[in-house]
């Protein structure tokens, strides 16, 4: 099945068309996959130079402020539980990394469950960030947790939902964008009609798609075409998995558990319902109403310019830390932590 999404034959054709296109292009791609993708592929070697692609805030650990891992090492005397990528991003005062190494309990879970298994037996703290992609399976074992009666599990919630990002960057006026190419992942769940707003408000297209080169180049050229013809439109080229309205399923659980609410973002600040909060009637499952947490923004290590990258202001390259000071191996900021940070995908690829 793979193989048509990689055809070379076909590659060559797409690319062929691109070539031609004469309108100047600021395509930003708002998913941390797509950002490795376009790497990986070496998307940006086959357009012209009217085309340019920025990478958006599409890396939920990337997005997540500083406050929120300041906030994680001040909890003592419970199981602290998260993904890997969190891991080695760096708070005011280091990292869970390094606060494990000095006595914090931290433990690395593959899924919300895992962590509630462990809360049979000790309080434990879920790191609760992600998009619409992980959230619902978060909110699902949330509402167990209550089933069960298991007071020992509660959530730090930091989740984020894209929709609301895109309007923030588009009433920004400093960063000039002709069209996107949306989340694969996060469309699975919200749908395609979720981005109904960009033409009929913002006049921009966009199209959500996969993940292989014959996917991304895809969408690429059904974006110079809107632009070319003056139609902007949301395009669903990722057909096989994303539907127009999205997984019902999913969505029901995530208000039954949770409801909008302001959050902060790593670069672009607070921003009016763009996250989500736990209910009330779930509030014992809260941690930040157990353990009196509050999440606020920070600035960036100095020099750090992930929130100028995550908001396409600049490519990661351009950063004053970016392979001198900043590396996979010590990194200063998110970007260059998470396998979805742009600053990852560059130093791995784009070099």
């Amino acid at each position: 099945m793979w193989n048509q999404f990689r055809n070379p034959e076909l590659i060559g054709k797409i690319t062929a068309k691109l070539q031609k296109s004469r309108t100047p292009m600021h395509i930003m791609e708002v998913c941390g996959t797509h950002t490795m993708a376009i790497g990986k592929w070496g998307i940006r070697r086959l357009l012209p130079d009217t085309i340019s692609l920025i990478s958006g805030p599409g890396c939920p650990v990337c997005v997540t402020p500083v406050s929120f891992i300041d906030e994680l090492m001040k909890l003592k005397g419970v199981t602290i539980c998260t993904f890997g990528d969190l891991l080695r991003v760096p708070g005011t005062k280091g990292t869970l990394e390094k606060a494990r190494a000095s006595g914090l309990v931290v433990k690395i879970v593959y899924s919300p469950m895992e962590a509630l298994k462990l809360a049979k037996r000790k309080d434990v703290v879920l790191a609760g960030i992600g998009f619409e992609t992980t959230v619902p399976g978060i909110a699902l074992t949330i509402k167990k947790a209550a089933e069960t009666g298991n007071k020992n599990f509660s959530v730090l919630p930091a989740f984020k939902t894209i929709p609301q990002a895109l309007k923030t960057l588009l009433n920004a006026h400093d960063v000039h964008l002709n069209g996107f190419l949306l989340p694969g992942h996060v469309s699975v769940v919200i749908g395609r009609q979720a981005y109904d707003f960009l033409p009929r408000d913002y006049q921009v297209g966009g199209v959500v798609t996969g993940f292989e080169p014959v996917d991304i180049l895809t969408a690429i050229h059904s974006l110079c075409m809107m632009a070319e013809q003056g139609k902007p439109e949301v395009l669903n080229s990722y057909k096989r998995v994303v539907s127009n309205k999205g997984n019902i399923a999913a969505q029901k659980i995530m208000n039954e558990v949770l409801e909008p609410s302001d959050a902060v973002w790593r670069g672009l600040g607070e921003i009016p319902d763009s996250g989500l909060s736990i209910r009330k009637e779930y509030s014992q499952y809260d941690a930040l109403v157990k353990y009196g947490l509050e999440i606020t923004d920070c600035e960036e290590k100095q020099g750090c310019r992930c929130g100028d990258v995550l908001q396409g202001k600049i490519t990661p390259p351009k950063c004053p830390l970016f392979n001198t000071v900043c590396t996979p191996a010590n990194p200063i900021g998110p970007c260059m932590v998470s396998s979805e940070g742009s600053c990852a995908a560059y130093y791995k690829y784009e070099q």
